[in-house]
């Protein structure tokens, strides 16, 4: 595994540091995000906080605004939460292993590994999706890998492998050869250095291995934003604890069993009758983990007249404040076009 690293290991600027600030970041970002998505966010991430203490100075609105398309908002808030405690707690320097690091908010047991291996060369195992992947193949394990008992398993043998004097090295080795040859589909055995050694190869089996239990069914949500404009302004509002994008701003919505048009819309909030219908935009669907969005949007002019009751907290932004809030790409997608027309207009 070393020596196919050695000609095949990608060249990534956080395998150039050992500053633990740094590699905590490339880790939170490129967990579940490809690494062509994610290296601007962490390049931008650094610039704008180059320190931990940048980062805990923060307000929250700024670092939603930075992460912004990344989804997954709830990591991005834990990074931030756990920049304040090592700020507040630890004087801005990480503990130096892996059971140290397990004590911070917001950091599990994969996370820590890296940071541990990498920045301190602690002979600890990281356990992704790639390395559950190849041990699988390799060892022919049949273990569920969505079970609590395949991480006791698949950790106990990733340690047992783990190359004592270059756990970093190792780390990545293995982690890069699932990502770029020991692939989820058409993996190259073929000229595969593991191939010899390899259970699933042998037996047929790549396609089968490893074993993970389905995923849970997507939930159809049906979500009709009310765009109401005054002059240059929209109205947007914050999204609140218990759903998605908790703390991100998008309109006032009306959320039904089934898409609506107009006049359903009209009858959920008659409030609307005082504007001027303005147009519309969708429907766009926007898929999640385990939620596909259909949203639509409802534009509604209250140029010159009162706004009444029973919208919500509005928070009314032009087009320059409304790029400065914080949004799921959802919405930042809708503005792109909404003030490309009016410049049209």
């Amino acid at each position: 595994m070393l020596h196919w690293y050695a000609r095949n290991g990608r060249d990534l600027p956080w395998r150039h540091t050992a500053d633990p600030y740094a590699i905590w970041l490339s880790e939170v970002i490129l967990q579940q995000t490809r690494v062509s998505q994610g290296m601007p966010y962490y390049q931008a991430f650094l610039e704008t906080f180059p320190t931990v203490q940048a980062l805990a100075a923060a307000d929250e609105a700024e670092v939603l605004r930075l992460w912004q398309g990344l989804g997954y908002y709830s990591r991005a808030r834990n990074l931030h939460q756990t920049a304040r405690q090592l700020t507040s707690e630890y004087g801005g320097t990480f503990p130096n292993t892996y059971q140290g690091l397990l004590r911070l908010r917001g950091i599990g047991p994969y996370t820590a590994a890296a940071i541990a291996s990498f920045a301190f060369r602690e002979p600890v195992a990281v356990l992704d999706g790639n390395v559950y992947r190849v041990l699988a193949r390799v060892f022919g394990i049949e273990t569920d890998i969505s079970s609590l008992a395949a991480r006791t398993e698949f950790s106990a043998l990733a340690n047992a492998l783990i190359d004592r004097r270059q756990p970093d090295t190792f780390n990545h080795a293995i982690m890069d050869f699932g990502a770029t040859q020991c692939v989820p589909v058409s993996p190259k055995c073929l000229f595969c250095p593991m191939q010899p050694h390899c259970v699933a190869a042998h037996t047929g089996r790549q396609h089968l291995l490893p074993v993970k239990t389905k995923k849970a069914a997507i939930r159809s949500r049906y979500f009709h934003y009310l765009v109401l404009q005054q002059g240059d302004r929209l109205a947007f509002v914050q999204r609140q604890p218990g759903d998605i994008w908790q703390g991100l701003y998008d309109f006032p919505l009306v959320e039904a069993p089934e898409p609506l048009e107009l006049a359903g819309i009209l009858a959920a909030r008659p409030q609307l009758l005082a504007g001027t219908p303005a147009g519309g935009y969708g429907p766009v669907t926007h898929v999640l983990t385990h939620q596909r969005l259909q949203a639509r949007f409802f534009q509604f002019d209250f140029s010159g007249k009162e706004l009444p009751a029973g919208l919500g907290k509005l928070v009314w932004a032009d087009e320059t404040a409304a790029t400065q809030l914080p949004k799921p790409v959802l919405v930042v997608r809708y503005l792109e076009y909404f003030f490309q027309e009016k410049t049209k207009a």
